[in-house]
């Protein structure tokens, strides 16, 4: 074959191959456009499944419903203790004072104030608390927020009644009167309270005026409830758990002491008046 004729066949197949390679790779613009939506949309809906479906797990995993209120829990313990704030049962009590708790912690809390031991210290001032709840309340005596209520300003009003408030904690109880939130209920009567000391008070009445099954073997006297007896036998051991960091002198009941460290402090602030007045 001469050159010309050979270049000729090179040339020919040239151009068969590039026609075969173009027919395999040309895509329609509407098709690309079409593959190029639909993949970042099919991400969308794979990812939308998974997450309902770990909802529904999680749902699952939450075989414990309240009949209550509708809340569900994941173990029966946390289902049980929740139980409790519509019952006001407390199981755990202070063989100390007879106080009883609805949790074994804060049962445990609660027995440092017998033992006289603060482990939660405040980093602004440096005093020291049994439990960290008073920690948290005594860390906002430092805030902006604790100063409205010496200045009597209250910066928290209601929506609703336009009533207003000091403290964030008083709007949130008062906003319970128009939303009737009533988590509390009786298990003996069904009527429900939006507190649960409310409840608490509440189970007194379906308590007979004259059923006292327990009687104090010294004297006697009869109770209704187990912690009053409890609290009523420290009299004749003469205990006095509650004592005063100030002067020492000790109390029978917790309400005691209160009311003493509020007289003991009206003394001093009586007397820091009277110094200024002087000088």
């Amino acid at each position: 074959i001469s050159d010309p004729e050979l270049r000729r066949c090179q040339g020919e197949e040239q151009i068969e191959l590039k026609q075969e390679t173009d027919t395999f790779m040309v895509v329609p613009v509407d098709e690309q456009t079409s593959l190029t939506e639909s993949e970042p949309n099919r991400n969308q809906v794979i990812f939308q499944e998974a997450a309902e479906a770990e909802n529904q797990n999680q749902e699952r995993r939450k075989s414990f419903s309240c009949e209550t209120c509708g809340k569900r829990f994941s173990s029966k313990y946390t289902f049980d203790v929740h139980m409790r704030t519509h019952t006001g049962e407390k199981p755990f009590s202070c063989l100390t004072c007879g106080k009883r708790f609805t949790v074994k912690s804060s049962l445990n809390a609660h027995m440092r104030t017998h033992r006289g031991e603060k482990p939660f210290s405040c980093l602004t001032c440096g005093k020291r608390f049994t439990v960290k709840s008073s920690l948290n309340a005594h860390i906002r005596t430092h805030t902006a927020e604790h100063t409205l209520i010496h200045t009597e300003e209250k910066a928290f009003s209601c929506v609703k009644c336009e009533k207003r408030f000091s403290r964030k904690q008083y709007l949130t109880e008062h906003i319970k009167i128009h939303t009737s939130e009533k988590p509390f209920s009786c298990v003996t009567c069904g009527k429900s309270f939006s507190h649960k000391h409310y409840l608490s008070k509440h189970m007194r009445i379906h308590t007979s005026e004259n059923e006292k099954p327990f009687s104090c073997v010294k004297c006697e006297k009869s109770f209704r409830q187990e912690q009053n007896l409890t609290r009523h036998m420290m009299i004749h051991k003469g205990q006095k758990p509650f004592s005063c960091m100030t002067c020492g002198k000790c109390f029978l009941r917790k309400h005691n002491l209160t009311r003493h460290i509020g007289r003991q402090r009206q003394k001093h602030i009586s007397v820091d008046i009277l110094v200024k007045c002087l000088c």
